[in-house]
């Protein structure tokens, strides 16, 4: 007898400022179609308002895991791994135990964002095993994409989180308006804050401690 699908995603990888946010869902057989009625795609495609009433849609009718991890562990995490996939990989892992630990599934599913075996070295360290499917483009399933809004909103929400505590607007993504708000928060909470809002090893920090000496 066919059991769940568990479909994981991830948010705020790209993002310079915020946390890593990976999202697992369990999808029962029959309710792929009920996911794509209520309007379930891939987050990418949904605006963020949009994103957060159907992350509360999708947590009503599925069971849902959330790892988060924020700028301060996530800095102390590359440092020490030096490998965002293994981070990844460490983060879709301990998602896919704790819904196995929920419900029984028949497989996890989720987008190719590396070499799958550290996908499955970190799941045999937890001990777990399951039918492990990685493939490009996979929010075209539902459980992933319903795992992709969930992540989206979480991160979303995070966001404003840190923006409220620094009272900083932080914008999504990495570029020109990034910068410009990073330089800012240097300006108002020092260098050695942005540790605390943003990830440090991508490029955009090299620009932001530039400008922010040349202010």
């Amino acid at each position: 007898m066919r059991q769940g699908t568990i479909g994981t995603d991830e948010s705020g990888k790209g993002d310079y400022f915020g946390p890593l946010v990976v999202a697992g869902v369990i999808v029962r057989p029959g309710q792929e179609e009920e996911l794509v009625r209520i309007g379930v795609r891939d987050s990418k495609l949904v605006a963020d308002a949009r994103a957060r009433a159907l992350a509360s849609a999708i947590r009503e009718r599925t069971l849902c895991e959330v790892v988060v991890i924020g700028p301060v562990r996530y800095n102390q995490m590359y440092a020490r791994i030096g490998n965002l996939n293994r981070i990844l990989a460490w983060a879709h892992a301990r998602v896919i135990e704790n819904l196995l630990l929920r419900m029984p599934c028949d497989e996890a599913i989720s987008d190719q964002f590396g070499d799958r075996h550290f996908l499955e070295e970190a799941l045999m360290r937890k001990g777990k095993s399951v039918r492990l499917v990685q493939k490009p483009r996979a929010e075209s399933e539902p459980a992933v994409a319903a795992a992709s809004i969930v992540a989206r909103a979480e991160f979303l929400r995070r966001l404003a989180s840190l923006s409220r505590q620094f009272r900083v607007n932080l914008p999504k993504g990495a570029g020109k308006e990034v910068i410009e708000a990073a330089v800012a928060f240097v300006g108002a909470h020092g260098k050695e804050a942005l540790a605390q809002v943003a990830k440090l090893h991508f490029k955009t920090t090299g620009a932001v401690l530039g400008a922010a000496s040349r202010a």
